[in-house]
């Protein structure tokens, strides 16, 4: 009987659909798991080890208070400045490369009203979604990934730009339903003790929760394992062989693979693979870093972003890490030293006490940025049975459940849960 089960259980995964996603990150980790929730048998090609790339060293936020995209009436002016004071949290560095400057001209173009209302919606969905996905997810699983629901403060050092915020605040209790709740100066260090005492005042967004990133995708990776998925790490995809509008085959260095679906979630890098797939990808790797050191008695107990120079902590169960910053230098890899003390000298002029000397990781990654604040999830031009979805930019950790499941729904010509119009290739042919 038990022979007759394991040739029962052979045959109905032999009749199953076949996807390879490419991209061992959380967008494609996430898709892996809703495809196999869709009755498809999943392979995931990653060019390093799983969940080794933006996914790893972010701040773990899963926040549906980052509804507005960076672009915004106001934004230009208000950046160029911040360009030109050295070590700020934003760099551009100079060089000739046309494809930055193209994007930049487009994210220029975004910064209206209208446009920042019809990306904010499209976020917006994608937060809420994934907000219930995660608490799904965690209800029905053993993934222990440091969950914790205090949410997110917005610290002012300014009690005008505290005040100043008021507005933004407004727009997003009416527009979107958010909850948030103001903490003037003293409120604020009465609210989370370890703040320096003095600060201009704090925004509070109770519904946001945190992770810690790695746990999260270990977690992730045994659910999709343990569904039959096999995950091929140090595996680069070297070419697409596409014909009559349909991809035949992928080319790996480790041997030629084919499938019913493609799946292409391989973040910053995604725009190598625009041309044979017939569409723009216009992603740009901004580079964003952290450092993060065992847990310490006084480190606060809600995380934090100090909105005058865009850092954020994430107190978690096992660390403390502080990230953040953006620089877009291209396809760099290096750790710059004098962005992790920029980092370390932001916190501690927040915080009431020094942190640890002891760091348990110094980490920097690629967020891969579209100049709208929209991800891209749709099927390619040139090859039908080929699912774009890379773009989650800097709310990638908070999106990519429902970027993942929305993958699944359109690969399986289903009713998709939330409306797929925002994220449509087509919307960069203009």
């Amino acid at each position: 009987m038990n022979l007759d089960r394991s040739a029962n259980l052979e045959n109905a995964t032999a009749s199953r659909r076949t996807a390879i996603v490419v991209g061992g990150g959380l967008v494609g980790g996430w898709s892996a798991f809703y495809l196999q929730q869709a009755g498809w048998q999943v392979r995931v090609f990653e060019r390093d080890t799983f969940g080794s790339g933006a996914s790893h060293g972010n701040c773990g936020y899963i926040c549906p208070s980052h509804v507005l995209p960076l672009s915004g009436p106001g934004v230009i002016a208000k950046t160029l400045p911040a360009l030109l004071t050295p070590g700020g949290a934003l760099s551009i560095p100079p060089r000739l490369d046309p494809t930055l400057w193209k994007w930049l001209y487009r994210f220029a173009r975004e910064c209206t009203e209208a446009k920042q209302s019809i990306a904010a919606a499209g976020r917006h969905a994608l937060l809420v979604s994934s907000g219930d996905l995660y608490r799904q997810f965690l209800a029905a699983t053993d993934c222990d990934c440091e969950w914790q629901e205090n949410g997110l403060m917005l610290v002012y050092k300014s009690s005008h730009e505290f005040q100043a915020y008021t507005t933004t605040a407004d727009l997003l209790r009416e527009k979107f339903g958010l909850r948030i709740d103001a903490y003037p100066a003293e409120a604020l260090s009465e609210l989370e003790p370890a703040l320096k005492k003095g600060l201009g005042g704090g925004w509070h967004f109770p519904d946001d929760a945190h992770v810690r990133p790695d746990k999260l995708l270990k977690g992730l990776r045994q659910q999709i394992e343990n569904a039959g998925g096999h995950i091929h790490e140090h595996c680069t995809v070297q070419s697409l062989r596409i014909e009559n509008g349909k991809l035949l085959a992928i080319q790996t260095n480790q041997g030629t693979f084919d499938s019913e679906v493609m799946v292409l979630a391989t973040g910053a890098e995604a725009p190598e693979f625009a041309k044979p797939l017939g569409c723009q990808i216009p992603i740009q790797p901004g580079k964003g870093y952290s450092f993060t050191m065992p847990a310490f008695a006084e480190q606060p107990r809600i995380p934090m972003i100090f909105e005058e120079s865009h850092v954020a902590v994430t107190p978690m169960q096992s660390g403390f890490r502080v990230g953040s910053t953006m620089q877009f230098t291209g396809y760099d890899r290096s750790l710059n030293r004098k962005r992790l003390q920029l980092l370390r000298r932001s916190a501690e002029s927040h915080l009431a006490k020094p942190l640890p000397t002891e760091v348990s990781e110094e980490w920097s990654g690629w967020r891969p940025m579209v100049y709208d604040g929209l991800p891209c999830i749709d099927r390619a031009p040139a090859a039908s049975n080929v699912i774009v979805a890379a773009g989650n930019g800097m709310i990638g950790l908070a999106s990519s459940p429902a970027t993942g499941k929305l993958v699944a729904e359109i690969a399986s010509e289903v009713t998709p849960h939330i409306d797929p119009y925002p994220y449509s290739l087509s919307r960069f042919n203009g």
